[in-house]
């Protein structure tokens, strides 16, 4: 077995591991945030951002699929185009789904945002084309995983029953912070992924991290699908 292969296996445990213990407490609700958004009446616009913006940070499915987005985008305005697209797409979920009360379970709709994931590192690897002769339309692939990251954050909204009064207001706050979340987290990848690029391990070890995030990917898939068919 060569050093690189053992090196990326190793990799492989050790990020699985990671992603096991993330997976059991990062993407909750913290105590503070359950006791407020249970006890909360009327319009909070600026909790609500906050909690918005402290959920896409904490967020770490989303933030691996939009790493995967962006991995082989170099250029400005082919990001701003495919996180605008994702935005889009999540934006349309999340108020639609707390406004018109669609319920879906929460098992099952994190399961596809881990599917996205492995879609996204399976894309960068070029396994369509390797496997199946066809490229998808990588624009409406994030466009389309947009609106089920979405409904993934309508779920976390929906299981406190907020009350009707000031729903709207605070739901829409709730979607700026998450926007601002998200500009936050992206802008701290993008600057650590511009220094990284700057060396020849990046496109060296492009195949390893995308391994990575597939395999990081299946592990959500597994963890939510076990909950659905045990909980």
């Amino acid at each position: 077995m060569s050093r690189f292969l053992a090196n990326t296996i190793k990799l492989l445990v050790v990020f699985s591991g990671v992603i096991a213990s993330f997976s059991l407490s990062a993407h909750g609700v913290d105590g503070d945030t359950r006791q407020f958004l249970t006890l909360n009446q009327g319009v909070s616009i600026l909790p609500f951002i906050y909690i918005g913006a402290k959920h896409m940070v904490t967020g770490y499915d989303h933030l691996l699929f939009l790493v995967g987005v962006i991995f082989f985008l170099f250029r400005g305005k082919d990001v701003l185009l495919y996180v605008s697209l994702f935005t889009i797409g999540h934006s349309i979920t999340l108020l639609f789904g707390v406004l018109s009360d669609i319920q879906v379970n929460a098992y099952l709709i994190d399961a596809i945002i881990g599917f996205s994931i492995v879609y996204k590192g399976f894309d960068n690897l070029g396994g369509f084309r390797r496997v199946f002769g066809f490229q998808p339309d990588t624009r409406m692939a994030v466009m389309i995983f947009g609106l089920f990251h979405g409904f993934g954050l309508a779920t976390k909204i929906q299981e406190f029953n907020l009350p009707q009064e000031g729903l709207v207001p605070n739901i829409l706050a709730f979607n700026v912070g998450v926007e601002l979340g998200q500009f936050l987290a992206l802008g701290i990848v993008l600057i650590l992924m511009s220094f990284w690029r700057r060396h020849r391990s990046y496109l060296k070890f492009s195949a390893t991290a995308n391994t990575l995030l597939m395999s990081a990917g299946m592990m959500l898939v597994g963890f939510q699908l076990t909950g659905y068919f045990t909980g």
